[in-house]
């Protein structure tokens, strides 16, 4: 499935379509159509509670309403060992799936004092 990017990815201006490649429940492959760049994103809610007021600046470019079917992904940046990868939970991935547009939404590190930059992934896998 094909998204049109519309607010620019930061550091990554020249990609404006994406597309996701499903992996499994947890994890989806961000690729860029327009060149070779490719993002490991992380279902979020099968983690933590995860829950955020999208700001209106994103409700409106992402033409949100309230029956719009919507994903929301994080960044993850991948590391060995697996539980030293981090996870962008501040800036997450929302994809309007009726309207096939994207963007990646920044949210307020004022307000969301719990969700970090760089959280360690270690932090949610279950102790063993």
């Amino acid at each position: 499935m094909q998204f049109q990017l519309k607010s620019p990815i930061p550091g990554f201006d020249n990609i404006k379509i994406v597309k996701l490649e499903k992996i499994d429940d947890f994890f989806t492959r961000l690729i860029s159509c327009d060149d070779n760049t490719s993002f490991m994103l992380i279902n979020p809610f099968l983690l933590r509670t995860y829950d955020f007021e999208v700001p209106e600046y994103f409700k409106n470019i992402l033409d949100l309403e309230e029956d719009t079917k919507t994903l929301v992904y994080n960044i993850m940046i991948i590391a060995t060992p697996i539980e030293s990868s981090t996870i962008n939970f501040i800036a997450p991935f929302m994809f309007n799936i009726d309207k096939k547009i994207a963007a990646q939404v920044l949210l307020d590190t004022n307000k969301y004092t719990n969700f970090g930059i760089m959280e360690n992934i270690s932090n949610y896998l279950e102790k063993k």
